[in-house]
Formats: structure tokens, sequence, C-alpha cells
């Protein structure tokens, strides 16, 4: 080998072992997509985070999080996907709203996901067990979630005939909780006024219709711009009874609330972001599925609407707030 080849090789080989570690060493980054707002949804960043540190991981020591909020407006999804991708991030974890589009636009860049939907049917993984793709995650999908909730607001609303659901138009389960609620509607004998909502003037807009056909009570899509304590508000004040998915706004002073404990689901989702982050593969990381649900019953709440919670409904509550 001639001098200066050797030199240069030697000069390779020197600085190799340096670059290696300082790849291996570089700070991961998290580019958290959610449809929300970060006020809405800081109980379930703190879960997120929990589920980070027992992978490991904490956040502004050895990971970082580029969040990117729709704040309901999931047209800028795409947008702020795309704008992840730039930023060159490791992981991106993503709710419903946005799941699809960041597995559409990640590329080679892993997703965990949070959704509402059928992860198989809608294209984001090819099975429960075996995603197969670049993607997993933890799905709250549950066909009998709707009958339930129907079922409680029967128990606790009797006199409730007609139920406004409220959902969002823009979430891509729409069609299938809709679906689900008519069918539940329909085996509790009871009237089912589909009403749209995404944007604050559409929920004011929403009460106005409870009024105009006189409905019992109110039932709310799980939708991460629905998770909005000005349902709560305009509830209290027209005195409407309302079933929600999420614990948080039963707590925030709603009457009543039966769904997946999206804390747990948020952590179960840190722990995988942690896994891939790890180098676990995403395809071999089978989708998570609900295993905890949760009856939250505001006592308070009912008293102020004028309601009797029977000992029965109490019995069957995983939290009771007074």
């Amino acid at each position: 080998m001639r001098r200066r080849e050797f030199i240069t090789a030697l000069g390779v080989a020197a600085t190799w072992p340096f670059a290696a570690r300082a790849q291996k060493t570089a700070r991961p980054t998290i580019g958290f997509l959610n449809g929300s707002s970060a006020t809405a949804y800081g109980t379930y960043v703190q879960a997120f985070n929990r589920g980070l540190s027992e992978t490991g991981y904490k956040v502004g020591e050895n990971v970082a999080i580029e969040y990117r909020w729709a704040d309901g407006n999931y047209e800028r999804i795409p947008e702020m996907a795309n704008d992840l991708v730039l930023h060159q991030v490791t992981v991106i974890a993503a709710n419903t709203p946005a799941a699809r589009t960041a597995v559409r636009v990640g590329g080679n860049i892993p997703v965990v996901f949070f959704t509402g939907e059928d992860p198989v049917a809608s294209g984001l993984v090819t099975s429960l067990n075996r995603p197969g793709r670049n993607a997993t995650g933890v799905t709250s999908m549950f066909g009998g979630l709707a009958a339930k909730q129907v079922g409680l607001l029967r128990d606790l609303v009797p006199t409730a005939t007609l139920i406004v659901f409220l959902v969002n138009p823009r979430n891509p389960i729409t069609e299938t909780t809709v679906r689900d609620a008519i069918d539940a509607a329909r085996k509790f004998e009871r009237g089912l006024e589909i009403v749209h909502a995404s944007s604050e003037a559409e929920i004011d807009a929403a009460f106005d219709k409870v009024r105009q056909v006189r409905a019992g009570a109110m039932l709310v899509q799980p939708d991460s711009f629905l998770i909005n304590t000005r349902i709560v508000s305009l509830a209290a004040r027209d005195a409407v009874p309302v079933m929600y998915s999420v614990r948080d706004l039963v707590a925030a002073g709603g009457l009543m609330s039966y769904g997946t404990s999206n804390s747990d689901m948020y952590r179960q989702m840190g722990i995988y972001v942690g896994k891939v982050l790890n180098g676990a593969n995403p395809a071999e990381l089978p989708v998570l599925q609900p295993t905890k649900f949760e009856l939250v019953i505001n006592l308070k709440a009912a008293k102020a609407l004028g309601l009797k919670v029977s000992d029965d409904l109490i019995s069957l509550a995983d939290e009771v707030i007074e």
C-alpha cells in the first residue's frame, strides 16, 4: 500500500468510531402530531411522557419532542405532518385525525398512532398482530361503545326519548360511530338526531338544535376537537344531560362519561414510541387494543340537573365525583 493511501485509510479508521458514537448518542426527536390543542391534551401528554420514561427516555434530557397542534383545524394536519418530515424527526406520534396523514407522508419515518378507527380497515396496518408496515400503535376501537353509552343515558335520564349525537364530520371515524349510535338508539327505542360540529360556533349551534328539537340528552363522539370544555359550559347553561367519552370533561363539571382510559392509552403509546427509539421494528409490534373502560359520574352535575343517580348506577361507576 502506498504511503498516501495508508495515511488516508488510517484517518478514516480513526475518525469512524467517533462518527459512529456521535450518531448513536445524538438525541432523537419525536414528532407529536395532534388534531386538538396543548391545553385540552395536557393530561394525555403527561401520560405519554410517563410511557416514554418507562423505556428510559426523559424529555429534555435524552429525547426531544416537536409538537404540532391543529387546534381543531384538521385541514392543517397535512402541512404540519410535512413540516415534521422536513425537521427529520426520528418517529411520529399521531392521533386519529392525523394518523393516516402521518403514515402517508412519513416515508421511512416510523409512526406510532392512537386511533379510534379500525386500523386494518383504514389501511394503517395489514393486521393487528403483525402490522407489516412502518406503523403501529393503539386503537380505542370498540364496537359496543355507543350501545353502552346510550344504555347508560337511558338509565340515568329515562325521559330522554330523543338524543342529539354531536359529531365532528372531519373525523375519519364519524361514519362508523354514527352507524353504531343509530343501531344503539334503535335497540333502546330512542330517537337520534345527528348534529355536526367542527368549530366553536357549530358547538353553540348544536345546543340551539337541542332546544329546537327538544332533545332530552346529548351524546358526544370521541374526537380530539370535541374534548372541549365549551360543551360542558353550554350543557350546564341549558341544563342538558350529556354523555362524554372521556373522564376529563366530567372532572371539568360534565355529567357522565364512559369509554376507554385515554390516559392509559397515551401511556401505552409513549411506551411504543420508546420501544421504536430503542430499535424495535413497528411492523412487528402488535396494535394494542383497549382493556380498560371507565364509567365516571359527577353527582354535583346530576343534582344541578335534577337527576337521581340510582345506587345500581353508582355501584357500576369506576369513579364518582362528589
